[in-house]
């Protein structure tokens, strides 16, 4: 065979198994493979863009809510190991709704990781540092400061409680706070103050009629007047729960309002300090005469 004639003879190779090369020398076959590649990579980046967007880029955190009425039968099988911290002459009693359920458990008030009443307390003045829950039954002795509630049973929160129950308290919490006779007690939350008014006005409370802070001398707790005692009772100042699941004021604005008693709370205490040095003073003078 001439030369001639075998380059007019065509090639047998199979076309379609050769890579044809384009003209910027890269092969067909890799040149779609390539593409296929990227366009299920762009595919699936869209897909997550879509979802991410839909979701939001930051999972977002699962907000507790209020339950509704539970009996007292649903939590018969806990047993309550709160008890109340109390003593006489005390600065400020502070008046809670009822135990949470680890509170109850473990026998210390407000302890649920999410509750701001402790830290609440201290960012008002009212206690010179900040406390733990493990050291409720020493607020007394410590920072002449008391605890308590409205209603006893434990609950996962204060939704689980009749208004009926809530009003079946203040009758107990008024005899409470009589035979203590703090200078001065704090509604830990708004519903509770709902409940006093409900049972002493025979009424619920009109909005124009609320207020969060110090309420009028004529609304005091545990006023005593018979022939055997006389007592003026407590002033009684209204501030904000400190539930966690409470979302209607700002952590500033519930600051704002728990200032007020701190301020009162530390001057107080600062009075009573120097009242009970000069009585010092005073016996050792006498003693020394």
């Amino acid at each position: 065979m001439s030369d001639s004639e075998r380059k007019r003879k065509p090639n047998n190779t199979d076309d379609r198994s050769s890579p044809v090369k384009n003209p910027r020398g890269i092969s067909t076959r890799y040149a779609t493979e390539t593409s296929t590649a990227v366009g299920l990579q762009t595919s699936k980046s869209a897909v997550k863009r879509n979802t991410v967007g839909n979701s939001g880029s930051t999972p977002k955190k699962v907000k507790r809510t209020a339950s509704g009425y539970a009996p007292p039968s649903k939590y018969a099988h806990l047993i309550n190991k709160l008890t109340d911290s109390l003593a006489p002459n005390l600065i400020c009693v502070f008046i809670g709704v009822n135990p949470g359920i680890r509170t109850a458990t473990t026998g210390h008030a407000y302890n649920h990781p999410s509750n701001l009443f402790w830290k609440l307390l201290h960012k008002s003045g009212c206690t010179p540092r900040l406390c733990r829950a493990e050291e409720d039954g020493d607020m007394p002795r410590l920072f002449d400061l008391g605890l308590t509630n409205i209603v006893s049973r434990p609950t996962k929160d204060a939704g689980e409680l009749s208004k009926a129950e809530m009003d079946a308290g203040v009758a107990k919490l008024e005899a409470k706070i009589a035979s203590n006779k703090p200078e001065a007690v704090a509604i830990v939350g708004k519903a509770i103050w709902e409940s006093l008014w409900r049972v002493r006005h025979g009424s619920n409370i009109k909005k124009e009629q609320f207020k969060y802070g110090w309420q009028e001398d004529s609304e005091r707790m545990g006023v005593i007047k018979t022939d055997e005692d006389r007592w003026p009772g407590a002033r009684v100042f209204v501030s904000t729960t400190t539930s966690g699941l409470a979302a209607g004021m700002r952590p500033h604005e519930k600051e704002d309002v728990w200032r007020e008693l701190g301020r009162w709370v530390k001057e107080r205490r600062k009075q009573r300090t120097e009242e009970k040095g000069d009585a010092t003073d005073q016996a050792s003078g006498s003693t020394r005469l």
